[in-house]
């Protein structure tokens, strides 16, 4: 993405998205800031009501209707906010919105709250692997993507559900 292109594409002269935008890294930051929002709306309307492994079969299934619905937003998405810099304030903060309506999903696990954000990360980077996975046609075989994605999530829940302190007596 450059600010030529954006221009481009809107109809504007380049000069004009400057009374916007100051640089194509705020630009950059606005539509991830735009998109994690929008991942936060989809991901709270599907687990809105459940905990445990419903919750998390619901954001995961959500998580990737949404890459598949708007790669480019899922993409951007995936930015982390730099907290030494304050421009990305805004950032952090929807950030946050989003790790905790995972967090919320997590509950139902009855996890220690030192694990959350393990917890959290497991669930991220199976759903996000198999997502660019996925949507970059690394999955060549005939087989059921849908059932390889269930059987992914189960297996995420499976070692989730066992970092809870009942399932380690």
């Amino acid at each position: 993405m450059t600010l030529a292109a954006v221009a481009a594409k809107a109809g504007v002269a380049v000069p004009s998205l400057y009374k916007h935008v100051g640089s194509l890294a705020d630009l950059r930051r606005l539509v991830a800031i735009e998109s994690v929002s929008n991942l936060t709306r989809v991901l709270s309307a599907a687990t809105i009501g459940r905990a445990g492994p419903e919750a998390l079969r619901e954001a995961a299934d959500a998580l990737r209707a949404f890459a598949h619905a708007h790669p480019g937003r899922y993409a951007a998405a995936q930015v982390a906010a730099d907290p030494s810099n304050p421009d990305d304030a805004e950032l952090g903060a929807r950030g946050a919105e989003t790790v905790a309506v995972l967090a919320s999903a997590l509950r139902g696990f009855e996890l220690p709250a030192d694990l959350t954000t393990d917890a959290i990360r497991v669930l991220r980077s199976g759903i996000h692997g198999f997502v660019v996975l996925e949507l970059g046609g690394g999955f060549g075989l005939p087989d059921d993507l849908d059932r390889s994605f269930a059987l992914l999530v189960d297996a995420i829940i499976t070692g989730i559900s066992r970092l809870a302190p009942a399932s380690r007596t």
